[in-house]
């Protein structure tokens, strides 16, 4: 079975090590996952994931806040784009988007990967805007029904769906 490329859209401001260690703990370790960046919930994250000895493959924005740390867990890519050109190509890379909560640029990269196919899983209750997606769209975000929409109680769960997709899907 080929490695599977979660790509994860989190807040860039604020941090959830918790979160992110439920997530990624639940994860088995054959996978890679595609992050923007290095700050607020996606170092959390890369933090998780390197701990559990997880490929992280960052897509980085022209001049980040923040610097990806050298290690052998980590691969870095400039892209020299703004940070919405860096999200599609997180997006056209990734397999499947995990959303851990988030805001607008969490909410675009969302609707992009459903818009390229890519099914959409999204945590419920981060207290971050993304919680009220479910109220406007429940399986889809549009009538063409483009990709699965799917929303999960628990960072665990988040996991263990995306897990069950790889095998199904």
């Amino acid at each position: 079975m080929r490695c599977i490329h979660i790509g994860v859209a989190g807040p860039g401001s604020g941090s959830d090590p918790e979160r992110a260690r439920r997530f990624v703990k639940a994860l088995p370790k054959d996978v890679r996952i595609l992050l923007g960046g290095y700050w607020g919930l996606m170092r959390d994250v890369a933090d998780a994931a390197r701990e559990k000895d997880i490929q992280v493959i960052f897509f980085l924005p022209h001049d980040p806040p923040e610097e990806v740390p050298f290690d052998e867990h980590f691969i870095k890519l400039d892209t020299g784009l703004d940070y919405k050109g860096r999200s599609v190509i997180l997006v056209r890379n990734s397999d499947v988007l995990a959303v851990l909560g988030g805001e607008a640029g969490t909410i675009i990269e969302a609707f992009m990967a459903y818009s390229y196919g890519k099914p959409v899983f999204i945590l419920r209750g981060t207290g971050r805007t993304t919680d009220k997606l479910e109220r406007v769209f429940l399986e889809a975000f549009d009538e063409r029904k483009s990709a699965s929409v799917l929303y999960v109680d628990t960072p665990e769960e988040l996991a263990e769906r995306i897990i069950l997709w790889r095998a199904t899907g």
